[in-house]
């Protein structure tokens, strides 16, 4: 794209505002600023405004609870039965790890990727070091490598990539396979204009978590994977110190009831805490986010006392490859979050808003769920699997972390 074709682009689309930027740029980045706008879908980006004026909410669908199978209701046999079944996946080399890395720690007061935060464990091991853990103990005990995708951000690539190699990998470097970044959305203001960031250039964010699927498919990692023979891709966050990387049990539930898709849920702990949860949507498998929540949902309950939607989806799920071509096939719908960004002005001054001012647009990862007739829930107790770190004190922090973490792997 020329500078010409740059211009007419933007008036085309009343995003005249760039223009009066752009000429304030430097070389360098008026040279960004063209092959930002050169890769943007106008088209796509009117639509995605078009959601911020109406929201359908999920008291216009049929919610039901969920199905899930408790692993402590298991019997010893079965449960080794599974494990026999999950371990032969292991060892046959079968099964894949996909972390969604992209974000920073800022809100824990940590200046680079979340995974290289420290926590406060004795030993000071960071977020990524306490998976690596995971990762070596599962190679002595099967002698495979499992291999490990992680998946960064434009903004914490670099830095990630570099944390890795400035520690050797922690000895794991033939099973971490590749650092590949996910796809970005312009954000946009209250009037459906495309915000400058403190630079002067387009602010983009991260497309959620869902657009794992086009990563893996326009990086060539799908491929990969199927060309190596792997069947069963195991995806999660990166800030839930507990999620198990190399889960037999998982797998084995998986393979035997013929689920092409499995998530590990825990019992939501009360009826507001900020979690989605498990559900049919119409008859078909879904995540209700709790913003979506209508308070009936939220505090509806079983005859028994239980809440009606209990089984929280706390991002770790197991997908067979097949089911992730399809899905890769297929755009996920946006999801709209109001939020405060700071932004600059038609006359370059830099505004820091009090209340939120600009849509950010995000896909996720649940709504594959849905091209699916069935699948699997495992059921966990929370604290083996779920200790995520979110907030810099109180609930989902540190603190709460690294005690569940320490009381897990017997370190109180």
């Amino acid at each position: 794209m020329n500078e010409e074709e740059f211009f007419e682009v933007l008036k085309k689309h009343n995003q005249e505002h760039v223009i009066r930027q752009y000429e304030l740029a430097s070389d360098e980045k008026k040279a960004f600023l063209i092959s930002q706008v050169a890769n943007m879908n106008f088209e796509e980006i009117e639509e995605l405004y078009s959601l911020t004026q109406s929201f359908r909410g999920f008291d216009n669908f049929n919610i039901e609870p969920i199905n899930a199978q408790d692993a402590e209701a298991l019997s010893e046999e079965e449960k080794n039965e599974l494990i026999k079944i999950g371990e032969d996946i292991i060892k046959n080399k079968k099964v894949a790890i996909i972390m969604m890395a992209g974000g920073q720690g800022t809100r824990l007061g940590h200046y680079g990727p979340k995974g290289t935060f420290d926590f406060g464990l004795p030993n000071h091991k960071t977020i990524f070091e306490t998976y690596v853990d995971q990762f070596k103990i599962a190679k002595e005990k099967y002698g495979v490598a499992v291999p490990w995708y992680i998946m960064t951000s434009r903004e914490n690539n670099n830095s990630t990539v570099e944390f890795f190699k400035n520690n050797n990998y922690f000895g794991y470097e033939e099973g971490i396979k590749t650092f590949f970044s996910q796809s970005e959305l312009p954000m946009l203001d209250e009037d459906g204009k495309l915000i400058l960031d403190e630079n002067g250039l387009i602010k983009e964010a991260a497309n959620g978590h869902g657009g794992v699927f086009e990563a893996l498919v326009k990086n060539g990692i799908l491929q990969e994977l199927q060309d190596s023979g792997i069947e069963w891709v195991f995806t999660c966050g990166v800030d839930n110190v507990l999620a198990p990387m190399v889960d037999p049990l998982l797998l084995g539930y998986s393979k035997k009831n013929n689920y092409m898709a499995t998530s590990i849920s825990c019992i939501k702990e009360n009826p507001d805490e900020k979690v989605g949860m498990l559900c049919y949507k119409d008859g078909r498998p879904s995540v209700v986010e709790y913003t979506e929540l209508t308070d009936d949902l939220r505090y509806a309950k079983k005859e028994n006392g239980e809440l009606l939607l209990s089984e929280a989806h706390i991002m770790m799920n197991l997908f067979n490859c097949d089911v992730i071509l399809g899905i890769s096939k297929e755009k996920l719908p946006y999801h709209v979050a109001h939020k405060k960004c700071n932004m600059m002005d038609r006359e370059g001054n830099v505004h820091v808003p009090e209340n939120p001012n600009a849509y950010k647009f995000e896909t996720f990862i649940f709504d594959a769920f849905e091209r699916l007739d069935k699948m699997g829930v495992l059921r966990y107790k929370r604290e083996d699997c779920f200790a995520p770190i979110k907030n810099a004190t109180g609930n989902d922090s540190p603190e709460t972390a690294r005690k569940l973490y320490l009381a897990k792997h017997g370190m109180n």
